[in-house]
């Protein structure tokens, strides 16, 4: 299953990208692959980030459709 992934804030930071394409077809294959693919400088941060698509939040073994774009959102502070 390919995915378009577009990363925000610290998470595009630490992939030096802000979009990019993985093969995942579950949640925790695409954090896989991103850390994989993308160093443990992403890796690091992933655990903490949230994973929607098409407003669903996107956890453990939830399943990827082929072509969905993910967004991958770190914590962020503020008000």
């Amino acid at each position: 299953m390919s995915v378009i992934v577009r990363l925000f804030a610290a998470a595009a930071e630490a992939a030096g990208t802000d979009e990019t394409v993985a093969e995942a077809a579950t949640a925790d294959a695409l954090r896989e692959e991103l850390a994989r693919a993308h160093g443990s400088g992403l890796g690091s941060i992933l655990p903490r980030c949230s994973l929607l698509s098409d407003g669903e939040y996107l956890e453990g073994s939830a399943s990827l459709p082929d072509g969905a774009t993910v967004d991958v959102l770190p914590p962020f502070a503020g008000g």
